[in-house]
C-alpha cells in the first residue's frame, strides 16, 4: 500500500483519501467468488492436513516478514477507523495487537520446531498434580526474556479433571501424529472489535487443528481484510487460506455451504443462536425445542462480564490509587470494546476501604480522555444501563460520538436479574456490587459461587489481592480454593486478562461445559500452542504492584512501548531489552 503522507508521530493519522479507498475498495464478495474460494480450499485441505513440518516452518517465517512489512499501515488504519485521532494509549494499543501477533507466529514455530525434533511442544515448566488429582502445567515462564519483561508473571493450565499427566503428554499435538490426519476447512467469522483475534483463530485453526481457513471478516472491520491477504499470503498463495466479504447474508451462504466442515466465530452469543436456530420468534422456538437449524461443529468465542473479585486488606492510599488506575486501565482498552474488560467488580460490605478505592476510581476515570463509541450499538447499550442505574457516575467530557465513561457503584447483589450481573456492557462501562461476609476466605467462597452461578459468562475473571493478604495462611488458601472453583476459561490475578492470552502458551476460550443450548461464552479453545488436548482454565499471576508499569494509562509513551514491543516479538533478544525498559522509564 502507498501512501501520500506517513509519519510515526500518531498526531497524525493515516492520509484520508488512502484510508477512503482502503474502505471502499470492498465489497461483498458474490456466490461465485465465494464457490471458488471454498473450491480452492477443498482441493488444499489434505495436503494441508499432510504438509511436512519444515513447509509449515518456511510459510510461517514468509509470514512474519510479510506481516511486519504492512504493520505499521494497518495500526494507522485502524487507528483512523476507530476515531483514536491523536490518543497515544490507543496508538500503543494498536501496536501492541501487532505485538500479539507477531508473538503467535514465533510461539508456533517454536512448536513445530519442537514437534520435528521431540514429537510434540516442549512444556516449559513441571507437570503436576493438585491435591485433589486435577494435572497442572505451568507454561510461562519459559525464558530468562521472560522473566525480565514479565517480572513475577507465572502460568499455568488447569488440565480437565481425570487426564493423568502421561495422557497430557502423549496427546499433545494430535494433528500432527499419525492417525489423525482427516482435512477440513473451517469458516471463521472473524472478531470485530480488535485486529489480533482476527489471526489468533486462523492461526490456531491452522497449526493447532490442521484445519484450512475460509476467513469472512466482521463487516466492522472488513478494512483488516486486505492487510490479512498482504500480510499472510504465503497460506493464500498456496491456497490454504481464502479471505471473503459480506455481511448477513453472505454469511448465512458460507454457514450453510456444503464445503464448509466446521465453524468458528468471535462475536456476540446473538449471531451464534441466530446462525444455529434462527432469528425471530422461529428460532427462539427451535432452542427450546432443541432443533438446530445448522448441524455442524462450531467453536465460538463469544463475551463475558468479565467478575473482577477484590480481596479486602491492608491497602494504603498508594495502593487504592495504583489499583484504581489498574482498573480504569483494563476498562479503556480498546475503547472498552474488550471480552477482557472488566464488567462487574466485586467487594466485601465488611471492608472499611470499599468506598475509598470506589471514589479512587471515579477520580481517575475523570482525568482520562473519552474515547470514540465506534462499536455499532453501543450507545444504545450503555443507555440501557444507564436508564436501569439513574445514578451512574457519567465521567469525562465526552466529545461528539464518544461515550461517557460510567461506573455504577452499589449495585444489589440480591437482585439477581439486574442488568449488570445478566448483559455484558459492550463499552466502557464498570459495575460494582457488594457481599456481605465476616471473613476475607468465607467472602472469597462467596463470592466465587456468585459469579459462578448468577453473573453471565465463562470466559475470564480477575482477582486482585494484595501481597500482605497473602502472608495469612486461611486466606491464601481460600485464594487457591477460588482459583480451583472458578468456571471460567482464564482466571488473572492482579493482572489484565488478556496479557494471558499475549502469553500464547495459555489457553483462551469459555470454560467447558456449554452447549449450544447455554452457549454464553462459547465453546473451545484458541491459542493453545502448546497444543493440549483438554484443557481446562488458564490461570496467570502477576504482582500486585508492577513498576514502572507500562500497561496504565500513566505511559504516556504507550505508542512507543508498544511499537517497541511489537518488534520485539519478531526477534526476542536482550539487546532489545534496554530499549523497552527506556520507553516505559522515559515517563
Amino acid at each position: 500500500m502507498s501512501k501520500q503522507s506517513k509519519t510515526n508521530d500518531p498526531t497524525f493519522g493515516v492520509d484520508t483519501q488512502v484510508f477512503a479507498e482502503m474502505i471502499t475498495e470492498i465489497r461483498p464478495s458474490s456466490k461465485l467468488e465465494i464457490d471458488e474460494a471454498l473450491n480452492v480450499l477443498q482441493s488444499n485441505k489434505h495436503k494441508w492436513i499432510n504438509l511436512s513440518i519444515d513447509e509449515k516452518i518456511l510459510i510461517l517465517d514468509e509470514i512474519m516478514q510479510d506481516f511486519n512489512a504492512i504493520a505499521e499501515d494497518m495500526v494507522e488504519v485502524s487507528c483512523q477507523a476507530k476515531g483514536s485521532g491523536s490518543n497515544n494509549f490507543a496508538w500503543g494499543e494498536e501496536w501492541f495487537y501487532v505485538a500479539f501477533i507477531n508473538r503467535s507466529i514465533r510461539l508456533l514455530r517454536s512448536s513445530l520446531y519442537d514437534i520435528k525434533f521431540l514429537g510434540r511442544p516442549k512444556i516449559p515448566g513441571p507437570i503436576k498434580v493438585s491435591p485433589d488429582g486435577q494435572v497442572v502445567v505451568q507454561v510461562f515462564p519459559q525464558t530468562y526474556i521472560d522473566r525480565m519483561l514479565l517480572r513475577g508473571t507465572t502460568a499455568e493450565v488447569f488440565i480437565e479433571p481425570g487426564v493423568s499427566p502421561e495422557d497430557v503428554v502423549q496427546t499433545q499435538a494430535l494433528a500432527y501424529q499419525l492417525g489423525s490426519r482427516e482435512g477440513k476447512i473451517t469458516l471463521i467469522l472473524g472478531a470485530g472489535n480488535t485486529s489480533f483475534l482476527v489471526p489468533g483463530d486462523f492461526l490456531s485453526k491452522l497449526f493447532v487443528e490442521g484445519h484450512v481457513v475460509a476467513l469472512k471478516p466482521n463487516p466492522v472491520n472488513d478494512y483488516l481484510g486486505p492487510f490479512i491477504e498482504q500480510g499472510f499470503r504465503a497460506l493464500i498463495e498456496r491456497g490454504f487460506m481464502r479471505v471473503v466479504y459480506g455481511g448477513a447474508q453472505e454469511g448465512a451462504y458460507l454457514c450453510n455451504h456444503p464445503l464448509i466442515d466446521d465453524l468458528h466465530m468471535t462475536g456476540s452469543h446473538h449471531t451464534f443462536e441466530a446462525i444455529v436456530f434462527g432469528t425471530g420468534k422461529d428460532g427462539e422456538q427451535r432452542k427450546l425445542n432443541k432443533q438446530p437449524i445448522l448441524d455442524k461443529h462450531f467453536s465460538a468465542e463469544l463475551g463475558n462480564i468479565t467478575p473482577l473479585i477484590i480481596v479486602p486488606g491492608d491497602w494504603s492510599e498508594s495502593d487504592l490509587r495504583v489499583q484504581a488506575e489498574k482498573i480504569v486501565t483494563w476498562l479503556i482498552y480498546n475503547a472498552g470494546y474488550a471480552c477482557p474488560t472488566p464488567r462487574l467488580m466485586i467487594q466485601s460490605k465488611n471492608w472499611n476501604l470499599r468506598q475509598e478505592l470506589n471514589q479512587a476510581i471515579i477520580e481517575v476515570f475523570s482525568e482520562v480522555e473519552t474515547r470514540n463509541a465506534y462499536y455499532p450499538g453501543s450507545q444504545e447499550i450503555h443507555a440501557r444501563f444507564v436508564s436501569a442505574h439513574p445514578n451512574a457516575h457519567q465521567l469525562g467530557e465526552p466529545a461528539e460520538g464518544h461515550l461517557p465513561w460510567t461506573f455504577i457503584s452499589g449495585v444489589d447483589s440480591n437482585n439477581l436479574n439486574d442488568i449488570c450481573f445478566q448483559e455484558e456492557a459492550f463499552c466502557g462501562l464498570l459495575s460494582e456490587t457488594a457481599i456481605e461476609e465476616d471473613s476475607v476466605p468465607r467472602y472469597l467462597d462467596r463470592a466465587v459461587e456468585f459469579v459462578n452461578d448468577h453473573v453471565w459468562g465463562t470466559l475470564n475473571s480477575i482477582i486482585i489481592i494484595h501481597p500482605k493478604s497473602l502472608k495469612n495462611p486461611p486466606v491464601a488458601a481460600a485464594l487457591e480454593k477460588a482459583i480451583a472453583d472458578l468456571r471460567y476459561g482464564t482466571v488473572a490475578i492482579n493482572q489484565y486478562p488478556a496479557i494471558s492470552y499475549y502469553l500464547g502458551y495459555t489457553t483462551w476460550g469459555s470454560f467447558p461445559g456449554q452447549d449450544i443450548y447455554d452457549i454464553q461464552s462459547g465453546i473451545g479453545f484458541t491459542n493453545n500452542y502448546l497444543m493440549f488436548e483438554r484443557p481446562q482454565k488458564s490461570v496467570m499471576r502477576a504482582p500486585f504492584k508492577f513498576f514502572p508499569d507500562p500497561f496504565t494509562i500513566r505511559n504516556k509513551r504507550a505508542h512507543e512501548f508498544g511499537k517497541k514491543m511489537a518488534e520485539f516479538e519478531v526477534s526476542p533478544s536482550l539487546l532489545k531489552v534496554p530499549g523497552i525498559a527506556w520507553s516505559v522509564f522515559r515517563n
